[in-house]
């Protein structure tokens, strides 16, 4: 028995690590290109330009959502001691982020129905897409810069977040997003909105990539914790790959754009999206507090994650079937005039 609930206590918290780090990159990935077509907006040539974008996203916007719910409720139940150090230490860019999200949401309905005041709710939707987006990537830099942690709790200041590292992270992920949401609009719209994003993404793709490499040279030398991770042998042999296929990656998206696929830099970008998210996941794994504690030191009891994995178990296949189906019945192209609203 002692070897089994040793067992146990090994496997519970890895295993619920990777339920919340696919939870977080579904969203990023689902609600990336929602954000990215608030980013574009005040690129669109005209009102109509613009009820095509948002048409295209309206079916699954909310229900994209769902995944950010399931990853800060799975890191509450799951970690408990987590939730209570990175919470205080990320509590503003966390309000901003929830408060631009709101911002976006209330413009996506009200904007249909506003006659004299839709330039207010244009504004909203654009600012509220890209604090959003912006506030996240701060989230981000704050997180992997790490955590000060005394006595199992949070012992550092309201600002620690703003730094120039996790500034630049937020500027990188509005980036990106600009870029997921642009790859959208070549794949779901025709006619002048495709070729027009399609042009924003062959200017988006190269500067995400620089922001990328910007990145990926200031973690290790910024933090030897994570230089360490990449560096020294044998891991830098082993992973050489992930550096490496990104950048193949990215050449083909640029030839997919190029050459007028559809459908080809959608899926090639979000590949970016994961390569980039395994990268994080290599330099600060198991460290759910970095750089302090570990996945096993803030989990909660084994009974407790085992009757939660039991409802994630029921739970997870059916949210997934419902976001597959609701993608199948929306399939296809939004041409100008038409939408869901």
């Amino acid at each position: 028995m002692d070897a089994m609930s040793t067992a146990m206590e090994w496997y519970l918290p890895v295993i619920w690590a990777l339920l919340l780090a696919v939870a977080i990159a579904m969203y990023v990935v689902l609600d990336g290109f929602d954000l990215g077509i608030g980013i574009l907006f005040p690129f669109a040539k005209d009102e109509r330009e613009k009820d095509q974008m948002m048409n295209s996203v309206a079916p699954f916007w909310d229900g994209n959502e769902t995944w950010l719910i399931l990853g800060g409720g799975g890191l509450l139940v799951a970690f408990p001691l987590a939730y209570s150090i990175v919470m205080p230490a990320l509590y503003l860019p966390v309000i901003f982020m929830l408060l631009a999200l709101v911002f976006r949401g209330v413009a996506f309905e009200f904007r249909w129905v506003a006659d004299t005041s839709r330039f207010l709710w244009n504004a909203a939707f654009t600012g509220g897409s890209t604090l959003a987006a912006f506030f996240q990537g701060v989230l981000l830099g704050g997180f992997v810069q790490g955590i000060k942690v005394e006595g199992n709790a949070f012992a550092g200041g309201p600002l620690d977040w703003a730094t120039p590292f996790a500034l630049l992270c937020g500027l990188g992920v509005v980036c990106g997003y600009a870029l997921l949401g642009a790859v959208w609009l070549v794949m779901k719209t025709e006619g002048q909105t495709a070729v027009r994003a399609r042009a924003h993404a062959q200017f988006l793709l190269p500067a995400m990539l620089v922001f990328m490499g910007i990145v990926s040279l200031w973690t290790p030398i910024a933090f030897p914790r994570i230089a360490e991770r990449w560096f020294v042998a044998p891991n830098l042999f082993y992973l050489a790959p992930v550096p490496l296929v990104t950048l193949a990656l990215a050449y083909g998206v640029w030839r997919w754009l190029a050459k007028g696929h559809e459908y080809l830099p959608f899926f090639g970008v979000i590949g970016l999206f994961l390569l980039g998210y395994v990268g994080i996941g290599i330099s600060i794994f198991p460290y759910l507090v970095p750089p302090s504690l570990t996945v096993w030191e803030t989990a909660a009891a084994p009974a407790s994650q085992i009757f939660m994995l039991i409802g994630a178990v029921f739970i997870l296949p059916l949210i997934l079937g419902y976001v597959a189906f609701v993608y199948w019945i929306f399939r296809g192209k939004v041409r100008a005039g038409e939408g869901y609203h």
